[in-house]
């Protein structure tokens, strides 16, 4: 069975993808730096359930699973070269699945440098190791928010996105530039995955459903911008690692480079999303709405057609089924832990 690493393994889409390759038999090395950018008891509350119970994690030492023996966790900035580099040739890994990176557009536009570091420098670090040890599939986080304010939907991969709105889009439309370099130079295969406003248990609480939820169940009013006239192909977690199981398993295509949209394929306007929140949890939302904030976009819309042709790729949860799974994860583990919150 080949050899995985994870990176961002204690973050939200990576630690369901971490529990996944676990659970199908991969050895997995999982990375995280565990930094506080949202509340990282979330992170070090995930890493007990990896098997992972030492109180304090130290930079740069291996940790081994005491519930799975082909699990281990580091922690490690992907801006470190030397350390990234020395644990590539260490582990000699057959895959590697780079999900880290600095997320959130409204904090791109105060805090650039944390991107350009994180999700440039950082990106390249990894890639570049990858390389020098002979990686064989390189997969990589990429993003919706790389098609822009575009008008024509749904969103397909063979479209132009040579207009970000935001440097956290123009981050990780360099990532695939990058790649794209990095294949056509030395033969590495690379799959990006575009992933659309993903959502579910581990969620950030910097997202739309957990501050919703949230706010709603605490009688505090709810911010909705562009005075609701927003439309997001919101994903379920399970599905998206789904999609990129499927890919690491089977991504034998003979495209040395590639990219494929993670979406549900079916947008939902946010007031119905906030109206299915209402619903669950039978309580009235207080809303104030407000402009369009810089670098949101108004509509996104993916095409799935790629992944259901080569992957036989299908979502599973629309969304009433997947905030159901979302709030009552919200409830037992969120509201009932004071060691998260």
């Amino acid at each position: 069975m080949k050899k995985i690493l994870v990176t961002g393994a204690a973050g939200f889409i990576g630690f369901h993808l971490t529990m996944k390759l676990i659970e199908n038999g991969y050895e997995v090395v999982g990375l995280d730096n565990m930094n506080n950018y949202y509340n990282d008891k979330l992170k070090y509350a995930k890493l007990p359930i990896l098997g992972i119970k030492d109180s304090k994690i130290e930079d740069n030492l291996v940790y081994m699973s005491s519930k799975y023996p082909r699990f281990k966790f580091v922690k490690i900035d992907i801006r470190d070269r030397n350390t990234v580099e020395k644990l590539f040739a260490i582990e000699k890994f057959d895959i590697v699945c780079n999900l880290a990176a600095q997320a959130g557009v409204q904090y791109s536009i105060e805090n650039p440098h944390t991107y350009i570091d994180n999700n440039i420098t950082g990106f390249v670090n990894i890639i570049e190791a990858a390389r020098q040890n002979n990686v064989e599939h390189f997969i990589y986080a990429s993003s919706s928010s790389v098609y822009g304010n575009r008008e024509d939907v749904p969103f397909r991969e063979s479209d132009r996105v040579d207009n970000p709105i935001s440097l956290y889009a123009a981050t990780k439309k360099a990532n695939e530039l990058i790649a794209h370099s990095y294949s056509h130079l030395n033969n590495l295969k690379t799959t990006g995955l575009r992933f659309f406003t993903v959502y579910g248990p581990w969620g950030r609480p910097d997202m739309a459903p957990y501050i919703f939820v949230e706010k709603i169940l605490n009688d505090k009013p709810i911010t909705v911008f562009n005075n609701g006239n927003l439309e997001r192909d919101f994903t379920y977690v399970d599905d998206v690692v789904k999609g990129v199981f499927l890919i690491l398993e089977k991504g034998d295509t003979n495209l040395i480079y590639d990219i494929y949209n993670i979406g549900n394929s079916k947008p939902v306007n946010l007031i119905d999303f906030i109206a299915t929140i209402e619903k669950i949890l039978e309580k009235k939302a207080i809303i104030q709405y407000l402009p369009l904030r810089p670098g949101d976009v108004q509509k996104t819309y993916s095409s799935i057609d790629k992944m259901r042709i080569n992957f036989d790729y299908e979502p599973k949860f629309d969304h009433f089924e997947g905030l159901f799974e979302f709030i009552k994860y919200f409830k037992t583990v969120i509201l009932k832990s004071n060691k998260i919150l």
